[in-house]
């Protein structure tokens, strides 16, 4: 971003950078005053004289130039996230008939159209972001990136196995039959698999981390949800005594997040030929940026139009699956976060991101393969619309703590 020096004059001119980095704490008044009058005799940018000087690095400028483009709606998405909730919620109990016409739209019974749709246009616009020739930068900050690839990959699917089993199948197995607990253990499975790669940028945002590694992390760990998903998936479900035909996990992953990949890898490629890679940073993915939060909003509305009566009438039960859930937050947070990066001494940018990344899930992509294996009225699918409900305030809780934390790391 900072070798783009129209797109830093705009930025500035557009959000006060210097006010921004003072509100952030990241500078004094003073050396922005100081910045003020030696950009003005050097006619430098005040970010490009910041730096200069020594009062913030170049990472620190591109996050918050980062952060500023994240507008109104982006930034208070916690709770417009819940308000769709429980819109959608009111439509499945006012609306019944809408709901079931919603429901009937599928491909032969499987693939859910409304939900593909949503997906797909949720996805999209942020794989127009994911530039794959950057995956290289990983080896300029490998630490971070092992750590929360690793963790996001190999720890938490297990650890949220091993609750999800331990809290359905032992200790609430009395106030359950073996079929809900089994079917509930399988969309914690399918839901916590994968991590997030569409909120975390919020999150990140909101810890002021180096947006940076979290746009770079949504890149690879989206690339690792088309090869290790399903084979994850298959393995976890037969140890849940579940038999799915792989060849449908497969197909769900791609139908999913392989089309907007690809899709949006291509469209990329077209558009920098023919406008420019500035054109589309600056101009293109800006327009396109809501159209992946409605679409992950008309999103909500519809699953929790055809699930929202359940969670009103079951609220013992979704107290139940939110147990695991919410262990898993905490365990794989505190572990990411208080033990691998202050281990590897990652800095608190990067640190809070790849905390945020590795603890989180990918509940999009588990609710539509939830409801491609199980049917969208099954207990599987049921339990993975728990978890947009309880993700919301821990990640908010999560922020919070990596912010009243963040001067343990090094800067």
């Amino acid at each position: 971003m900072l070798n783009s020096k129209k797109k830093i004059r705009k930025e500035e001119s557009k959000i006060r950078i210097g006010e921004r980095l003072v509100k952030d704490k990241l500078i004094s008044s003073d050396q922005l005053e100081r910045a003020t009058k030696t950009s003005q005799k050097t006619g430098k940018l005040i970010g490009e004289t910041l730096v200069e000087m020594g009062a913030i690095t170049n990472d620190q400028l591109e996050t918050s130039l980062d952060i500023a483009e994240l507008g109104p709606l982006e930034r208070y998405l916690a709770l417009v996230v819940f308000i769709f909730i429980g819109i959608g919620i009111i439509v499945g109990k006012y609306f019944p008939d809408f709901v079931k016409i919603i429901d009937s739209l599928t491909i032969k019974d499987v693939v859910s159209i409304p939900i593909a749709m949503c997906l797909f246009f949720m996805m999209y616009p942020i794989m127009l972001k994911v530039d794959l020739g950057r995956i290289h930068e990983a080896f300029k900050n490998p630490k971070a990136v092992l750590i929360t690839w690793i963790t996001a990959w190999f720890i938490q699917p297990p650890v949220m196995f091993f609750l999800a089993w331990l809290f359905l199948k032992k200790i609430f197995l009395n106030y359950l039959t073996l079929e809900e607990a089994t079917q509930f253990v399988s969309g914690i499975i399918l839901v916590g698999i994968a991590p997030c790669t569409a909120m975390v940028l919020v999150w990140s945002y909101l810890a002021k981390g180096n947006l940076a590694h979290t746009v770079l992390m949504v890149a690879i760990n989206t690339i690792t949800i088309l090869f290790i998903y399903a084979p994850i998936a298959n393995f976890l479900l037969h140890m849940n005594a579940v038999k799915v035909p792989f060849i449908t996990l497969l197909i769900t992953v791609f139908m999913y997040v392989g089309i907007s990949l690809i899709a949006g890898h291509f469209s990329r490629k077209l558009l920098i030929k023919k406008k420019g890679i500035e054109w589309l940073e600056t101009i293109f993915l800006p327009k396109t940026q809501r159209i992946s939060i409605i679409a992950l909003l008309i999103t909500l509305i519809v699953i929790f139009s055809s699930q929202g009566g359940l969670i009103l009438r079951l609220p013992f039960k979704i107290a139940m699956i939110a147990t695991p859930l919410l262990g898993n937050f905490i365990i794989v947070f505190l572990v990411t976060y208080f033990v691998f990066c202050k281990i590897f001494k990652i800095k608190y940018t990067d640190a809070a991101p790849s905390a945020i990344i590795a603890s989180s899930n990918h509940f999009e992509l588990g609710i539509a393969t939830a409801i491609t294996l199980f049917g969208i009225s099954s207990n599987a699918a049921l339990a993975t619309v728990v978890v947009p409900l309880i993700e919301v305030p821990v990640m908010l809780t999560i922020v919070k703590i990596c912010l009243n934390t963040r001067n343990i790391f090094h800067s």
